[in-house]
């Protein structure tokens, strides 16, 4: 769905903490076109987003990778909302997503999360 997201003004750019051979393999195998993937996302790195960092359960699994986020980041570069997952479960769907920010575009919805806690 990028076309359409292009097409409403979003540029979506996917970040991964794999390896460029590992990132470029799963470009490959998914046949992911127009989309850029960065790689190579350190774990303080990811910490610094605020994602969680899991031990793997599994053998297939990387001895430690990073679990999903998503950011909606303004053109100003000021972050509009996030989503940290614990779980690889539960990702919004693409078309879902889009028709949210499109939503929120059409109706000019601020960002919240605003208020500062006090001391």
């Amino acid at each position: 769905m990028i076309n359409e997201f292009e097409e409403a003004g979003i540029t979506v750019v996917a970040a991964s903490a794999n390896s460029r051979e590992l990132a470029e393999k799963t470009v490959a195998d998914k046949e992911i076109r127009n989309l850029p993937v960065g790689y190579g996302l350190g774990r303080e790195d990811a910490k610094r987003w605020g994602l969680f960092v899991s031990d793997a359960i599994k053998e297939a699994e990387p001895e430690q990778f990073v679990e999903p986020g998503l950011f909606l980041v303004q053109p100003d570069g000021t972050l509009y909302a996030s989503v940290i997952q614990s779980m690889p479960f539960t990702r919004p769907p693409a078309g879902t997503l889009l028709k949210s920010i499109q939503w929120i575009l059409d109706n000019d919805y601020p960002a919240r999360g605003e208020v500062e806690s006090s001391s």
